[in-house]
């Protein structure tokens, strides 16, 4: 079908009665312009960003962080991302795959750059790609590849210094995506530091979801103090912790959260560590992805001729055989690493990890 001629202009549908007074396009430098009227000191703004490894023109139509966010959602890795797991290794239906859980970060993060008025077009790029740098299997696989690497395997630096390298992001983007954990130094933009709190604010919630949905836990199994704070359910869980970033890092001019809300973000946190993370079919769970990712690993590092040659890795000025095979391995799905594993290292079926809850 190829729509309806209304004079110069085709139609999608017959009947459309949609009208549009837009009279011009909004182009990148008056959205630039907007940006330095509208957002809050401390902002950042895509005039004067745009620091790329590979200099580049500027768009006419998009920002540098426009694209950012464009480019990283049309990527290979976030694809993949439908693929990897979340908590659980072959998620049914209706629990999170490291896909959703990159998408709930993005909304949890956009509610809150929009509260202060940052920059949510940066945000809404860290927060679609800061897990892209997760191996199949969860958080299991950088403990799987961590003895391979002098620096070991952590998913944020390795997202943005290898996996999405190729993207040729701006610097604020990748700084974001690279210290998006807690454990990494704090990143250069408000909007990172955005992302730091929506990723725990988003897996805390969602993963206590998924669990009840399970069966592993019940919404009354949360200790009470925590419930009082933040509610037992999702919503209520996202309401309370969005609103407490918002409203004390409007207060105070520092992206953060009062000590009431946060205590029982640690609380909820905790919990899960202890009733889902930890409990002994997770713990199984782990120790037969890290057996599986070494296994191949190992094999690829002995036969390089089963590794396509276009997934080379550069590190420095050289090609490192063993940063390729890790970021070959890395960036399978989890069914096909295991498959593979299966297929060409002749795994037992039995070893290979399962999923677990309802459905699995």
């Amino acid at each position: 079908m190829a729509g309806h001629a209304a004079g110069e202009t085709v139609h999608a549908h017959q009947d459309t009665h949609a009208r549009l007074e837009a009279r011009r396009l909004v182009l990148r430098e008056e959205r630039e312009e907007w940006e330095d009227a509208h957002l809050a000191p401390g902002a950042a703004r895509a005039s004067g960003a745009g620091d790329r490894a590979r200099p580049e023109a500027p768009s006419v139509e998009r920002t540098c962080f426009e694209r950012d966010r464009d480019r990283i959602v049309h990527s290979a890795a976030f694809r993949r991302l439908a693929g990897k797991t979340q908590v659980v290794v072959y998620p049914h239906d209706h629990q999170r795959t490291r896909l959703s859980h990159a998408l709930e970060v993005a909304q949890v993060a956009t509610s809150i750059a929009r509260g202060v008025r940052a920059n949510v077009t940066l945000a809404d790029a860290i927060a679609l790609g800061h897990d892209c740098g997760h191996g199949p299997g969860g958080h299991a696989s950088e403990d799987a590849f961590d003895p391979y690497l002098p620096a070991g395997y952590d998913h944020g630096p390795w997202g943005a210094d290898v996996v999405l390298a190729p993207l040729n992001l701006c610097r604020e983007t990748l700084d974001g995506i690279r210290n998006h954990s807690w454990s990494r130094p704090a990143p250069s933009t408000v909007e990172g530091e955005i992302v730091s709190w929506s990723d725990r604010i988003a897996y805390c919630a969602h993963d206590f979801e998924d669990a009840v949905s399970a069966g592993i836990v019940r919404p009354e199994d949360l200790p009470a103090d925590v419930a009082e704070v933040c509610g037992r359910t999702r919503s209520e869980q996202l309401g309370t912790f969005i609103h407490a970033v918002m409203s004390s890092s409007v207060r105070t001019g520092r992206i953060g959260m009062d000590a009431e809300a946060a205590a029982a973000l640690a609380g909820l946190r905790q919990f899960n560590y202890e009733r889902i993370y930890t409990r002994p079919e997770s713990v199984a769970q782990a120790e037969a992805v890290i057996a599986v990712l070494r296994g191949l690993v190992d094999h690829y590092l002995e036969h390089p001729e089963d590794v396509p040659p276009e997934n080379a890795v550069v590190v420095g000025e050289d090609v490192s055989w063993v940063a390729t095979v890790v970021a070959y391995v890395g960036g399978m799905t989890d069914r096909y690493a295991f498959e593979t594993a299966t297929q060409l290292l002749g795994w037992d079926p039995a070893r290979i990890p399962r999923g677990i809850g309802r459905g699995a």
